[in-house]
């Protein structure tokens, strides 16, 4: 069975709030032999995981972590480790995927208002910059 996963069965994955849920969410994930997550999938679920249930970063990363060792996940597996890199410098999950699906993309720079995310992405090895940096370079 090859299946693409919404938030809420990996949302119960992680949080064991529906004991119903998450067992048929975890034996779902077992008889599965291809699990397509998609990264809008995990950005919601790091979202519900942060204001919803007060997960730390640092818990949340280790959840995220764990789905690189699962072999039958499909998932854009460089966005994902550069979300939970931006995770563990204090940023936002969804910036890191943005600037790392940009820059796959053919996006020479990632540019944000976000001075926060654009040093992270800079001490990532990454390209980025402010708008009005990028204007008044040319």
């Amino acid at each position: 069975m090859k299946i693409t996963i919404d938030t809420n069965i990996l949302v119960r994955v992680f949080i064991d709030d529906d004991p119903e849920q998450a067992t048929l969410a975890r034996a779902l994930l077992v008889k599965a032999t291809r699990i397509v997550i998609p990264l809008p999938t995990v950005c919601e679920a790091v979202w519900v995981l942060r204001r919803v249930y007060r997960l730390s970063m640092s818990d949340i990363s280790d959840q995220l972590e764990r789905l690189l060792l699962v072999e039958t996940i499909v998932i854009d597996r460089p966005a994902l480790i550069a979300g939970i890199a931006f995770l563990r410098a204090g940023g936002d999950f969804a910036d890191g995927v943005i600037a790392t699906d940009g820059r796959d993309k053919g996006g020479e720079v990632f540019v944000s208002f976000d001075r926060g995310a654009v040093n992270r992405w800079r001490r990532m090895g990454g390209n980025a910059a402010e708008p009005a940096l990028m204007l008044s370079a040319g």
